[in-house]
C-alpha cells in the first residue's frame, strides 16, 4: 500500500510546514487542483514545534476525534501533548472514509477501522520528510536518523533537533517518498496505540466550551419551530396561522411541503405560536400504518415459506438440509420500534448568500457528504458552494446521518432572505423521529441423527431501511445490510445457512439505529441457540464452545466471560444469561445476571460482563467506555421502551412515557479488552446487541419461561409468566 503525491507546498509566510497526503484510492476535487493552497492538509508543523492534524470523523462521543490523529501521531512520532487536532475541510474526496468510497460519513463503527492504515502510512512519510530534510542539512546519511517524540536525532554525534526547528528551513520534496506497509512501527513500538491516552474533547464538555449546533449564533438570524406532518408524506392541506401571526415576536409562517414554519425574534416565541397553528393534512400512505398490527403480519409472514425474500447470506442449501433432518425445532421472536433519544433534539442554522446560490450551514452530522449533496441539490448548486461549519454532535447512534432539519432550515432562510436557527423540541425529535425497525423472526434448525446442527433458516420480516432512506429507490427486492446484519452467523460451523430479508413496506420514518441489524437479530440468534441447548439437556455456554470450534478468537472470549461472571456459580434468586455477536470482524461476547421480581413483573439487571475482541485496540479504555455506554443504552431497550404508531401518529411525545435507561436501571459493568493481532475493527455499537439476549436467556434460566418479543416490560413479562 503506497500513497504518494506530487503537488506540495511549504508555507515559509506561515512559520509551517504543511503535508499534504491523500488517502489511498483518492483524488483532489477538481476545483482544487486549480488552487494555490495544499490539496489535503492532514499535518501542519509549525515552527513553535506544534502538530497540528486534522481529524475527519464526527465526534458524536465515541472518541475519534482523539483516536484518529493518534494513529497518525504513533508513525510521525508526534509529541502527543504537543499536538492540536481540528475538524476537516469539506473536500470529500482527501478526507473521506476509504470504506464509504471518500465520503465523509461516520457511520458503521467504520472510523478507526477506515482510516487506520491510511493515517499511518500519512504519519510514517511525515516523518521520513523531516528525517530526509535533517540528513540533507546534516550532511549525514539518513539511515543514521531517528527520532523521539517531536525531535529527530543523530546519536552518532549527540545532535538533536525539534520537528519545529525543522519546519523553519524544510523544503518539500516535489514528489514525496513512498511508504508501505512493511515501513510502518512494530506493535512493540507503539508509543501511543493501545496506552489509553486521554480524549482530548472530555475537558472541553466538562467545561461547557465544546460547540455544538445547538451553541451556534449568527448575527441577524432568526428562531423557527416547524409543525411537523405526523406522517411520511402527508402535507399542509388548511392552514389557520391568525393566532400564530398575531403572537408577540413572530416575524412570518412559511408553508413547507412537510410543516409549517414559524419565524420569530426567540425559541420561546415560535414555540407558542407553533401551538396556535391550526393545520389539516393531505392524506398519505403513512397515515394508516399501525405498528402492532404490521407486527401481527409481520408475524404471519414471517412463519409462511410462500412468501420468497431476498437471501442476504446463504451457504450450502438450508432448504434441501431442513427438509431431510432428523428433527426440527423452530421459534418466533419480535422487537418493536425504537427511538434514538440522542442528548440533543435535531438543531440546524443556515445562512444563504443574497442570491441563494451559496449557503453556511452550522450543524453536527455524521454525513457531511450527504449534507453538502442534499442542500446543493434544494438550492440547484454546486456541493462546493455549501459550507459546513462542523460541530460537536449532540449524541447520534444513527439519527445524524439524514437531514430534515438541514433542508427545512434552508427552505426557511430562504423564504426570510436571513439567517436561521431551526431546533426541533424533544416532542419533534421523538414524533417525527426516524426509528429502528420493528422486525418479526422466524428461525428454523435442523439436526442430524446425532443432535448436531445441519441447517439454519432465519427469515426477518420488516420494511427496509434503506428503502425509506433512498425515498423508494431501492423497492422490495435489494439486500438491505442495515437490518439484516446479525444473522450471518460466520463464527458458528452450521454447513448450510441461509438469512433472508422478507420485506413489507407500510410507511414508517426508519434509520439506521446503533447496532444496526445485530440489535434485533442477535436477540433473536441467541435467543434460539439457547432454545436448543436447554432443549437438548446442553449446557449454552457449551453449545456455543462446539459451533465456534473452528474460530480460536471466538473460543477465548468465551473463557474470559465465563471466567469474569463465574458462569458455574450458582446465585440464589438470580441466573444468567449468554449472548454472543459479530460484526464486521468484531467478536463480542456476554454474560447478564438478572433478578425478578414476580409480583409486578420487574426485571432488575445487577451485573453484565463482557469481553471484546476488535482487532489492536487503539485505545483500550475508550473502547471499554464504548461497551459500558453500549450496555446503558441498550438496558433501556430491553427493559421499557418502544415505540407505538397508531393512524401514522407516535403516541409517545418525551421521556415521561418514552422512558430511557434511569440511573437506577443501570447494573455494575465489568469489561475485557482483548488487543490481538488482527486489523483494527469498530466498537461504537458492540455493546448494545448483546444486552437483549443475555437478559432474555437468564430469564429463561431464572424462570423456565422464553421472552420472545421486545422489550422486557412488566407487562409483557407478566403475560409471559400467566
Amino acid at each position: 500500500m503506497t500513497t504518494q503525491l506530487n503537488r506540495r507546498t511549504f508555507l515559509g509566510a506561515t512559520a509551517s510546514l504543511t503535508l499534504a497526503f491523500p488517502l489511498v484510492g483518492s483524488a483532489p476535487p477538481a476545483e482544487a487542483q486549480a488552487a494555490s493552497a495544499p490539496l489535503n492538509i492532514w499535518v501542519t508543523i509549525g515552527t513553535d514545534n506544534t502538530v497540528t492534524i486534522v481529524s475527519p470523523a464526527a465526534e458524536m462521543g465515541q472518541g475519534s476525534f482523539t483516536s484518529l490523529p493518534l494513529i497518525l501521531s504513533e508513525d510521525l512520532d508526534a509529541d502527543w501533548s504537543r499536538v492540536r487536532i481540528v475538524q476537516p475541510a469539506s473536500w470529500d474526496s482527501v478526507y473521506g472514509n476509504p470504506l464509504y468510497r471518500m465520503a465523509l460519513l461516520t457511520s458503521s463503527s467504520f472510523s478507526v477501522r477506515g482510516y487506520y492504515l491510511p493515517l499511518r502510512i500519512a504519519g510514517a512519510q511525515a516523518r521520513r520528510v523531516l528525517l530526509d530534510a535533517v540528513a540533507a542539512r546534516w550532511q549525514v546519511p539518513v539511515a543514521e536518523l531517528s527520532t523521539e517524540p517531536n525531535t529527530v536525532v543523530h546519536r552518532n554525534t549527540d545532535r538533536r533537533i525539534s520537528y519545529g526547528a525543522v519546519a523553519m528551513f524544510a523544503v518539500l520534496p516535489a514528489t514525496l517518498p513512498a511508504i508501505t506497509e512493511k515501513d510502518l512501527k512494530s506493535s512493540s513500538q507503539f508509543r501511543l496505540i493501545g496506552k489509553d491516552v486521554p480524549r482530548v474533547e472530555v475537558p472541553l464538555k466538562v467545561r461547557g466550551a465544546a460547540k455544538y449546533a445547538m451553541d451556534a449564533n449568527v448575527p441577524g438570524m432568526l428562531y423557527a419551530a416547524v409543525l411537523q406532518s405526523p406522517y411520511p408524506g402527508g402535507s399542509p392541506v388548511t392552514i389557520d396561522d391568525r393566532s400564530a401571526r398575531a403572537a408577540r415576536g413572530i416575524v412570518d409562517v412559511v408553508t413547507l411541503p412537510d410543516g409549517v414554519g414559524v419565524l420569530g425574534t426567540s425559541v420561546e416565541a415560535t414555540r407558542f405560536a407553533k401551538n396556535l397553528l391550526r393545520v389539516t393534512w393531505s392524506d398519505a400512505p403513512a397515515g394508516a400504518y399501525d405498528s402492532d398490527a404490521a407486527l401481527d403480519e409481520f408475524a404471519a409472514v414471517a412463519r409462511n415459506p410462500a412468501v420468497a425474500g431476498v437471501a442476504y447470506e446463504k451457504q450450502g442449501d438450508a432448504g434441501a438440509a431442513l427438509a431431510s433432518a432428523a428433527s426440527v425445532m423452530r421459534a418466533e421472536y419480535r422487537t418493536h420500534h425504537i427511538y434514538h433519544g440522542q442528548m440533543e433534539p435535531l438543531t440546524a442554522t443556515v445562512s444563504l448568500s443574497p442570491d441563494g446560490s451559496s449557503a453556511e450551514v452550522w450543524a453536527g452530522t455524521q454525513a457531511p457528504s450527504d449534507l453538502r449533496t442534499t442542500i446543493a441539490a434544494l438550492l440547484k448548486t454546486k456541493p462546493d458552494r455549501i459550507t459546513l461549519h462542523q460541530q460537536f454532535v449532540g449524541g447520534a447512534y444513527g439519527r445524524r446521518g439524514s437531514h430534515e432539519v438541514v433542508i427545512q432550515a434552508t427552505r426557511l432562510a430562504a423564504a426570510a432572505k436571513k439567517p436561521v436557527k431551526l431546533i426541533w423540541s424533544r416532542e419533534d425529535d421523538l414524533r417525527f423521529g426516524r426509528f429502528r425497525p420493528a422486525t418479526a423472526h422466524h428461525i428454523e434448525a435442523g439436526f442430524d441423527a446425532g443432535g448436531k446442527i445441519v441447517a439454519w433458516r432465519h427469515r426477518v420480516v420488516s420494511e427496509s431501511v434503506l428503502n425509506f432512506m433512498t425515498d423508494g429507490q431501492t423497492g422490495t427486492k435489494a439486500t438491505d445490510r442495515i437490518v439484516m446484519k446479525g444473522t450471518q452467523i460466520p463464527s458458528y460451523g452450521i454447513p448450510n445457512k441461509l438469512a433472508e430479508h422478507v420485506i413489507q413496506i407500510r410507511g414508517a420514518r426508519l434509520s439506521s439505529y446503533r447496532g444496526v441489524g445485530n440489535g434485533y437479530n442477535t436477540f433473536a440468534v441467541e435467543g434460539f441457540l439457547d432454545e436448543i441447548a436447554r432443549a437438548k439437556g446442553q449446557d449454552p455456554l457449551a453449545l456455543r464452545r462446539a459451533l465456534a470450534a473452528g474460530n480460536p478468537r471466538a473460543i477465548e472470549l468465551f473463557r474470559t466471560v465465563a471466567a469474569m461472571a463465574d458462569w458455574e456459580r450458582k446465585r440464589p434468586g438470580r441466573a444468567l444469561g449468554f449472548a454472543f455477536s459479530e460484526k464486521d470482524d468484531t467478536l463480542n461476547a456476554g454474560i447478564a445476571e438478572i433478578s425478578l421480581d414476580r409480583p409486578s413483573g420487574k426485571i432488575t439487571v445487577h451485573n453484565v460482563w463482557m469481553a471484546i475482541d476488535a482487532g489492536i485496540a487503539v485505545q483500550p479504555r475508550n473502547i471499554a467506555a464504548q461497551l459500558e455506554g453500549g450496555i446503558c443504552f441498550a438496558v433501556g431497550h430491553v427493559l421499557r421502551e418502544r415505540v407505538d404508531i397508531k393512524k401514522g401518529h407516535v403516541q409517545q411525545s418525551n421521556f415521561y412515557d418514552y422512558q430511557v435507561t434511569r440511573m437506577a436501571d443501570v447494573p455494575h459493568i465489568e469489561i475485557k479488552v482483548l488487543s490481538t493481532n488482527n486489523p483494527p475493527m469498530g466498537v461504537g455499537e458492540d455493546g448494545v446487541p448483546i444486552v437483549a439476549a443475555s437478559v432474555g436467556n437468564a430469564f429463561f434460566a431464572l424462570t423456565g419461561v422464553r421472552l420472545r418479543e421486545l422489550p422486557f416490560s412488566p407487562e409483557q413479562v407478566l403475560r409471559a409468566l400467566a
